[in-house]
């Protein structure tokens, strides 16, 4: 069973400028947009393309790399696991967010 387990690898270009969120003890997380392209043929045969948009938070010394070498519009491939978490707005509504915790990051292209 050690086979099975949550992980998830992606290859798209960053929609946003990389967010870095230092908290008090020091440490730091970088958040970012990324997206990736579906296409598909319809039942009439026509392609359809469709892109998807990711929610991505990098940990521990990748923050670094991703504060001086990634920009938007960049590609890169990303290997990490899905979190889910949820949060209440200032309205009282309660949100959920699906993100994707990073583990390797590999820059692969410019714009």
């Amino acid at each position: 069973m050690n086979t099975l387990r949550n992980k998830v690898q992606l290859i798209g270009r960053l929609g946003q400028e990389p967010e870095i969120v230092t908290f008090q003890d020091g440490n730091k997380i970088a958040k970012f947009s990324m997206a990736t392209d579906d296409s598909y043929k319809d039942k009439n045969g026509e392609k359809v393309e469709r892109t998807f948009w990711h929610n991505i938070i990098v940990k521990g010394g990748l923050v670094s790399v991703v504060q001086n070498y990634v920009k938007k519009g960049q590609e890169i491939a990303v290997e990490g696991k899905l979190t889910n978490r949820s949060y209440e707005t200032k309205e009282g509504e309660k949100r959920y967010l699906t993100e994707i915790l990073v583990h390797d990051l590999l820059l692969l292209g410019g714009k």
